[in-house]
């Protein structure tokens, strides 16, 4: 097994209210991908392979790192549908779809948990079909050799992390609402399992003239 770092994908449009308008960076999404890529030539950080979704926002991301590297896409890399479950949520549940920050916080849990539970009729994918494809999709990665780099999403690497410490849908949610855009999470084989040893790193970001540029919305 090989050791695995995923990135979220730089800030993207945080107005959308849909899955497709949210799938392009913001500026400061272009500049927070930069940053990650020079940093890691500055450290000189080994990888010898790059994967990424299919979306958007992950290959802008992994174009604006500049690692050299041919990327491989691979769309079991890509996000949940959240605005899509969330519309689902308010149209089935009546629970209305965040407006502000604060009610976001509380929303997530909500719609992770109904979608677990199999209460959202229609959604594009089941919960069990989400959890296989992204496990399949580590799986896969870690069997190859060479220390890889993954391009993708704050609610995948959230799920990910949940897969390999069995937490709950609560602290999942909770997890992935703290995740910055373009933050780091290594995962290194130990004992036949990929065990997170690093989380939410934002060395790109963490100078004080950047403080203001480390976003998770």
């Amino acid at each position: 097994m090989s050791t695995i770092t995923l990135i979220r994908h730089g800030q993207a449009n945080s107005t959308a209210k849909d899955e497709v308008s949210y799938d392009r960076l913001s500026d400061l999404g272009h500049s927070q991908a930069g940053w990650l890529g020079d940093h890691l030539r500055d450290t000189g950080a080994h990888h010898t392979r790059l994967y990424t979704g299919t979306l958007r926002r992950h290959i802008e991301t992994a174009d604006g790192m500049n690692t050299g590297l041919t990327p491989i896409r691979d769309a079991r890399l890509n996000e949940l549908e959240y605005f899509t479950l969330g519309a689902l949520l308010a149209e089935q549940h009546g629970i209305a779809f965040p407006k502000e920050q604060a009610e976001f916080i509380a929303h997530l849990p909500e719609v992770f948990q109904h979608w677990k539970d199999g209460k959202l009729e229609g959604a594009p994918e089941s919960y069990e079909a989400f959890q296989s494809r992204i496990g399949d999709a580590l799986a896969d990665i870690a069997a190859q050799s060479g220390p890889a780099l993954v391009v993708t999403s704050g609610g995948l690497i959230a799920h990910v992390i949940a897969q390999q410490m069995e937490l709950s849908v609560i602290a999942t949610a909770r997890m992935a609402i703290a995740i910055f855009h373009t933050s780091l999470h290594q995962f290194h084989p130990i004992g036949g399992h990929l065990s997170p040893v690093l989380f939410n790193a934002t060395p790109h970001l963490d100078s004080v003239s950047r403080q203001i540029s480390k976003t998770n919305i």
